[in-house]
């Protein structure tokens, strides 16, 4: 192969052409470089995934559903018949338990998702557009950070009774999406008068095609880790909601509601509560994992290398 020199600051540095021509890599590529030497991410997305198909394809494979009742086995530990046992009305635990992971994972991914488009769209357009329009946002952002969220929704879920889970859902996207909203419409400022954005508003692109084409793909990262993160935050709200009888109502299963029916028996039928705990504690640990590391992947000056 030829060798080429090149100066370089006084000193001959040998070069080959195919080194030269090497393109840099995006931010996309390192990213996934990034995330390739952290153990903690593929540990964390190996379990979210085994989780996700256990919860869809395990009732599949298992001969007892969520309401079915075995009368002649109430309340029993856990065995080869029912493996995680059953209630006080012969219901197996483990059907439910399935059936309750696949409402929680549900309601987390639509919540969470929900809410960071919500903040998205308007801490983008307030930031941007400024003025009355930012002022009226703003104003809005902090009336609904002053009550918190928990304690609205739970005011409001006398209207969600009767309803279908698809309510609760609903309602923790719109009371989930202030504080990101406030972030985004902050870099939404830093970004408005760059050279790019300057050059889009000059050649008259219309407002919306220059917050879906500029602004949002620049802080899509932080959009990626919030939605990560926001989807732990729905289904611990969720599950609080329901322990609390304010979210998902019977006949309807999560793992909140199995966590409220097996408290009063915690210690005579310890499995009752146990398992549908440590299925629900293993699946928000799998989330926060992939969460923290992509935050550390996206942006590596947010905190020590922990791998």
């Amino acid at each position: 192969m030829i060798m080429q020199e090149e100066a370089l600051d006084g000193t001959l540095v040998a070069t080959s052409p195919v080194t030269r021509e090497r393109k840099p890599l995006s931010r996309g590529a390192l990213v996934r470089a990034r995330l390739k030497k952290m153990p903690r991410f593929w540990v964390g997305a190996g379990i979210l995934v085994f989780i996700v198909l256990w919860a869809f394809i395990g009732p599949l494979l298992y001969p007892y559903d969520a309401t079915q009742r075995d009368f002649l086995n109430v309340g029993l530990g856990p065995t080869q018949l029912h493996w995680f046992g059953t209630n006080g009305i012969g219901q197996d635990i483990y059907a439910q338990t399935l059936v309750g992971l696949q409402k929680s994972l549900i309601i987390g991914a639509l919540a969470g998702v929900g809410a960071t488009l919500i903040a998205a769209a308007v801490g983008s357009l307030a930031g941007y557009v400024g003025g009355k329009v930012d002022a009226v946002i703003g104003w809005i952002i902090h009336l609904l950070l002053v009550i918190p969220s928990f304690f609205i929704l739970v005011l409001l879920s006398p209207l969600t009774r009767g309803l279908s889970w698809l309510a609760l859902t609903f309602f923790l996207a719109v009371f989930s999406w202030m504080i990101l909203a406030q972030v985004v419409r902050n870099q939404t400022r830093s970004l408005r008068n760059r050279d790019f954005v300057r050059a889009a508003r000059y050649m008259g692109m219309p407002t919306r095609k220059i917050l879906a084409k500029h602004i949002i793909p620049n802080i899509a990262s932080l959009l990626i880790i919030d939605a990560t993160l926001g989807i732990v935050a729905a289904i611990m709200a969720e599950t609080s909601l329901s322990y609390f009888g304010f979210g998902v109502q019977a006949p309807d299963v999560s793992l909140g509601t199995l966590l409220s029916a097996g408290t009063s028996a915690a210690v005579t039928r310890p499995w009752l509560f146990v398992y549908p705990a440590g299925v629900l504690i293993v699946l928000l640990l799998a989330i926060s994992l992939i969460g923290d590391a992509l935050r550390d992947a996206i942006d590596p000056t947010s905190g020590a290398n922990r791998d």
